[in-house]
This record gives C-alpha cells, structure tokens and sequence, in this order.
C-alpha cells in the first residue's frame, strides 16, 4: 500500500496519548492518500491505540496489545474500520479493501520474523 509515514513519530519515539501522526498511503493504483491518525491510549508495554482523523476510512479503530512470552512478545491486534460510499463502499470492501488490510498485517508478521525470528 504504499505506507509512509510523513511526520509525527519517529524511531525512538516515545509515544503518548494526543500524538498525532500523518502518513501517506497508495491503496489503489497508486494513488497517494493522506491519512491522519491520533494515538489516544497508551498504556507502555501493554497497549496503545490509534484511530483515523483524517483519511481513506469512514472510520478508523486499531488496538495493539503485548504481552510477554517466553523468549518475546506476543502481538495481537484489534482493527474496526468501515469504508465510505455506502453500498458501494460494502462492495469494495468484499472485493479489495479487507484483503489489504489483511496485507498490512501479513507484511508486518513477515517482517517482525525476519528482524527477530
């Protein structure tokens, strides 16, 4: 998709609640878009949250959760999310958009296994 964040975090951040960060995306035949997103909970460790403000979504919701295992962390993820255009945006849902996200998350698992096995 194309993600690249612009402003608002960088490695060796510490994040917080009320941050703020702007990315570009290319959801579809690579055509950059503007998305906004708004960290508002943080708990170090345990968890944060992001939802869109501005953006491709109607509506944006994404929990990241840690927990420790033997030998790591393990991550889960909680993603609400609704597409805009209504019926249509249903449609292309079914068709593109929930195999994209589910992209996103398939590429950060291969790439956590690659930098730390």
């Amino acid at each position: 998709m194309g993600f690249q964040v612009l402003s608002g975090f960088k490695e060796g951040d510490r994040m917080y609640a009320g941050m703020v960060i702007r990315y570009t995306v290319k959801p579809l035949l690579g055509i950059p878009l503007n998305w906004v997103t708004e960290i508002t909970h943080v708990d170090p460790l345990n968890y944060f949250v992001d939802e869109q403000r501005f953006g491709p979504y109607a509506f944006w919701h994404h929990q990241h959760f840690f927990k420790p295992v033997d030998n790591g962390v393990e991550m889960r993820d909680i993603v609400h999310y609704k597409i805009p255009f209504g019926p249509l945006g249903l449609i292309a849902d079914r068709i593109l958009v929930r195999k994209q996200v589910e992209g996103i998350f398939n590429y950060r698992t291969k790439k956590l296994k690659s930098l730390f096995g």
